[in-house]
């Protein structure tokens, strides 16, 4: 089985990264194998733009059984606990748009600049079917960003927008929409690491969110050995 790992960042998936190094065998590509099981990681860099080039670039030439995109996230929903890991089964492009004179936003659909409805948006949206299906773990609807929510006016304007969105990510939406493209199988990971607030980097719980993020990739993988 190929799969597909992927994360803005090295230092987000790091034991992981590790654990490949120590109980996987390294190939050539910087795939590892372990019996049946190839996992090729692959660190975009951070935001949708960088994201989507990497994977449409990869995706031109390889085809895995299964991506998985891991990183950390931060919640506008206060009944997640920070630490915990969800899968985001529902993301949209949130900043995709014109600032109107008052200061609201108008984003490409309500600008008539792009069809809701054209696959694989659904309503502006861009749903993982397959996930909503087969949930291990809680599943939230995400919002993907440029820039991070920091100032209390930005985030209740976007809180009204998108009332669904329960987590913020920079990545999830570029993922999303390169395997609805290629029909490729794909599942979105998140551990909270904070909440969208006013920036308080000080409150920010980074280190619990990557140790519980890692733990929960190494069951999946360790799950894909046993089972294959």
């Amino acid at each position: 089985m190929e799969v597909l790992l992927v994360s803005a960042t090295p230092f987000e998936i790091a034991p992981i990264l590790e654990r490949l190094e120590r109980d996987f065998e390294k190939g050539p590509g910087g795939a590892f194998t372990r019996g049946n099981l190839r996992v090729l990681p692959i660190i975009t860099g951070v935001g949708p733009i960088i994201t989507a080039w990497h994977l449409g670039r990869l995706f031109t030439q390889y085809r895995p059984d299964w991506a998985l995109h891991a990183g950390v996230a931060g919640a506008f929903d206060r009944s997640l606990a920070l630490g915990d890991v969800v899968q985001i089964i529902t993301d949209r492009f949130a900043d995709v748009g014109v600032e109107e004179a008052d200061g609201h936003f108008t984003d490409v659909f309500d600008l008539g600049l792009a069809n809701p409805d054209e696959p694989p948006f659904e309503g502006g949206w861009l749903h993982n079917a397959a996930a909503a299906e087969a949930r291990f773990l809680p599943a939230v609807t995400g919002l993907t960003v440029s820039r991070v929510h920091g100032c209390a006016p930005s985030i209740e304007a976007t809180r009204q927008k998108y009332p669904q969105a329960q987590v913020e990510t920079m990545e999830s939406a570029a993922f999303f929409y390169a395997c609805l493209q290629t029909e490729t199988p794909f599942s979105q990971i998140r551990a909270l690491s904070n909440y969208v607030e006013p920036r308080r980097r000080e409150a920010w719980k980074l280190d619990l969110a990557i140790e519980r993020l890692n733990a929960v990739v190494a069951d999946m993988l360790s799950l894909l050995v046993e089972c294959l």
